[in-house]
């Protein structure tokens, strides 16, 4: 498994639970499409890209640079590494069918393959021999900070989420995601005493 700095940006599920295996770093999911209308999501990976940079990961196919060129365009350049891998004819395992352009996406690449893709981006590789010092959040502090499994965890999420104007659909483990892109336990606690 390597470690990158910069955030992942995929198109989908299946590409991020191929990545989660192979890369240790935050993988935002562009929901295909859907990106270019939600603007909650938007901002989100906006802010991921000022505050750690992002490495766009999309399939080889057209659809995948379609997205690519708009996330280009939303996000500025100083904070974009983008990652290509090769147009390889396929099926991935869990389709009956082959892609329109009868491509193999990210979640059907091996795993050398999209090593060498993130290696060859430019990506941060961090040296794992010097952990980060900062504490990741986990969902033990989102309960122990009232942000779930308590009475009025709903209503605290919600200030939350508009406070950090952070998309109001994430799951927990999304907002963990979103906020180890962005955010510190520490600062997040600073955050939460002000919005009690």
């Amino acid at each position: 498994m390597i470690s990158v700095k910069e955030a992942i940006i995929v198109e989908g599920r299946y590409d991020k639970i191929k990545l989660s295996s192979i890369v240790d770093t935050p993988i935002i999911e562009t929901g295909g499409f859907r990106v270019f209308k939600d603007k909650e999501k938007q901002n989100l990976i906006r802010n991921i890209a000022k505050k750690r940079g992002i490495l766009i990961l999309t399939d080889s196919d057209s659809a995948g640079f379609v997205i690519r060129n708009f996330l280009k365009g939303i996000v500025p350049e100083n904070g974009i590494k983008n990652a290509y891998i090769p147009q390889l004819k396929g099926k991935e395992k869990r389709k009956a069918e082959p892609s329109k352009e009868g491509l193999l996406g990210v979640e059907g690449l091996s795993e050398a393959f999209l090593v060498k893709a993130i290696q060859n981006s430019g990506a941060t590789v961090l040296n794992e021999n010097k952990p980060e010092v900062r504490a990741e959040i986990t969902k033990g502090d989102l309960y122990e900070l009232g942000l779930s499994g308590r009475a009025n965890s709903a209503v605290m999420r919600e200030k939350l989420l508009k406070k950090l104007e952070l998309p109001t659909y994430l799951t927990t483990n999304a907002l963990v995601s979103a906020l180890n892109c962005l955010y510190s336990l520490e600062e997040l606690k600073e955050i939460i005493k002000t919005i009690k």
